[in-house]
């Protein structure tokens, strides 16, 4: 029987600190899905679609493990697509205690909702300061992400726009 976790987030977008989680994950589940989902809360910078491609090229260019699965879902609860596919863990990385307050309440309630665990998983001490909101930030006001983000994401979000 596969152990099949799925790392969700919104990954807009994708950071070196997501990407470290992820290759984490992969080492320790025989699937990992990744799975961009829409937070009505955030207002996002990029489409869904692109947060995937990017995802995508990110973990191709680290030449992560074959096991990475990368989607979105946005028709209902994340326990839905973790019982659709068979997943019973959930792996997040937290950076503080302010994501430990706000991942609990929704690790018990996925618990208690369809026997999903959530596994925290701390970051990479060199990526533990750095956000999605941080990076979109630097990145619309003209600064530099290449050293918080995969190159592909770089290039792709210091590239003129039309």
């Amino acid at each position: 029987m596969s152990r099949i976790a799925v790392v969700p987030g919104s990954f807009d977008p994708v950071t070196l600190g997501h990407l470290d989680v992820i290759e984490r994950a992969a080492k320790t589940f025989d699937e990992v899905h990744v799975v961009v989902v829409h937070n009505p809360g955030k207002t996002a910078l990029l489409p869904i679609a692109q947060r995937v491609s990017l995802i995508e090229q990110s973990v191709a260019d680290a030449r992560l493990a074959g096991n990475i699965r990368v989607t979105s879902w946005s028709m209902g609860l994340l326990v839905d697509y973790c019982t659709e596919i068979g997943a019973t863990v959930i792996v997040k990385g937290i950076r503080s205690q302010v994501d430990v307050a706000y991942e609990t309440p929704m690790a018990i309630v996925n618990r208690d909702l369809a026997a999903v665990e959530t596994i925290f998983m701390l970051p990479n001490p060199a990526h533990a300061y750095v956000s999605s909101s941080l990076v979109r930030q630097v990145a619309t006001l003209g600064g530099d992400v290449a050293p918080y983000v995969p190159r592909s994401v770089s290039d792709f979000l210091q590239a003129p726009r039309e």
